[in-house]
């Protein structure tokens, strides 16, 4: 399977006017396509910097980020942001959402429109494609949203907490939906979550980092017996309670 992204000793630090804070350093590991990673670690260690760099909106101060073989600065390779809130404008309606970013890329062809239409089918949204998100509970959003993300037809998808607006029972519903989707569109993603369950529950393996400037301290492949294939079937398995244990306890060691 190829390897779509490779950091090599990423390290990164804020500048403001009272100095540098680090905020990662040395995090290297790589992602074969079709991949999902989870990363966890403590509030503020840099998780969602970690993406940023990733997607290009933060240059490293020191490393290289790969993708596809290629300097991220050289890549072409079309990277989906899915944030923790789901941004849907209310004077757009759900289908005008979904096309924004075909819209804003220059991209809306008769193809990509028929595509966005198809998604919205196949994920329970056609009957609210006129409607307006205020219309539509937060589970839905969440799903427009990654329907939004999903029709630019993304090689690599970054999840910054997503489902972390929704109330518990929403969101244990929500990620078991999108998990489910990404599997099914055959999507290499990288979740950023404070929730060690969901981590569990969705990923192939959990990357664990230690307190600011963050480095990896530990990295858990997820392996499930047969029968736990979605991610609340994961939750009723046995190995779900030893894989939480394992990395709760690393985490609170290294504080």
């Amino acid at each position: 399977m190829e390897e779509i992204l490779e950091l090599r000793h990423i390290s990164y630090s804020y500048h403001t006017m009272d100095g540098e804070t680090p905020a990662l350093a040395d995090i290297s590991f790589s992602m074969k396509e079709g991949e999902f990673v989870a990363v966890v670690g403590p509030s503020g260690c840099g998780k969602s910097t970690l993406l940023s760099l990733i997607s290009g909106l933060l240059e490293p101060a020191a490393g290289q980020i790969r993708i596809r073989g290629r300097d991220s600065k050289e890549s072409a390779t079309n990277i989906g942001y899915m944030l923790q809130h789901d941004q849907l404008f209310e004077w757009r309606t759900i289908y005008n959402n979904v096309i924004l970013g075909l819209e804003v890329q220059h991209m809306l062809t008769a193809k990509a429109r028929q595509k966005a239409h198809e998604l919205l089918d196949t994920y329970g949204l056609a009957q609210f494609e006129n409607a307006r998100p205020s219309q539509l509970s937060g589970g839905m959003r969440q799903r427009a949203a990654l329907v939004r993300t999903l029709v630019l037809e993304p090689d690599l998808l970054l999840l910054d907490e997503p489902f972390s607006a929704l109330d518990y029972q929403t969101r244990l519903r929500v990620g078991d939906d999108i998990g489910q989707i990404i599997r099914r569109e055959k999507k290499t993603a990288i979740l950023v979550t404070h929730d060690l369950s969901e981590a569990v529950s969705l990923a192939d393996r959990v990357i664990i980092l230690g307190p600011r400037p963050a480095s990896i301290i530990q990295t858990v492949p997820l392996i499930f017996g047969a029968g736990a294939d979605t991610p609340l079937g994961r939750r009723d398995a046995p190995e779900f309670k030893t894989y939480f244990n394992l990395i709760w306890k690393e985490l609170n060691s290294n504080e």
